[in-house]
C-alpha cells in the first residue's frame, strides 16, 4: 500500500510518525483526544480517550496514497469504522461509533 511522498520521507527518517488527534461525536458533548501513528508499511494505529472515560483503539491501512480506513473499538463496547485523508503529517477523518457520526483531525 502506498503512503504519500511526505509521509514516506518523514517515516524513513523516524521509522514511524506519531501525531496528535482531536475528535468528537456529532450532536454530543463527548470529545476525544489521543494520537495516531503511521508506519512504513502503510499501516497505522489510532488511540483516543473520550472526556467520558472511554478508551478507543484502532488499526488502519492506506487504501491509496492519501486515503485510508480503519476499525475502532472502545473500552465501553462501542465500535465502528473510519476513513481519513492525509497529507502525511496532518489530515481529517470521519466514521461512526455505534451509528453515531464521529469526526476527527490529526497532526499540525
Amino acid at each position: 500500500m502506498k503512503t504519500s511522498i511526505l509521509a514516506v520521507g518523514a517515516l524513513a527518517l523516524a521509522g514511524c510518525m506519531t501525531v496528535p488527534v482531536q475528535g468528537q461525536l456529532e450532536r454530543s458533548d463527548e470529545v476525544f483526544t489521543g494520537s495516531a501513528t503511521g508506519y512504513l508499511d502503510g499501516g497505522g494505529t489510532l488511540k483516543i480517550t473520550s472526556n467520558k472515560g472511554a478508551v478507543c483503539t484502532g488499526d488502519s491501512v492506506y487504501v491509496n496514497s492519501r486515503q485510508g480506513s480503519g476499525v475502532l473499538k472502545c473500552s465501553d463496547g462501542r465500535s465502528g469504522t473510519y476513513d481519513f485523508v492525509s497529507t502525511g503529517s496532518h489530515g481529517n477523518g470521519y466514521g461512526a461509533l455505534d451509528g453515531h457520526r464521529f469526526t476527527f483531525t490529526f497532526g499540525g
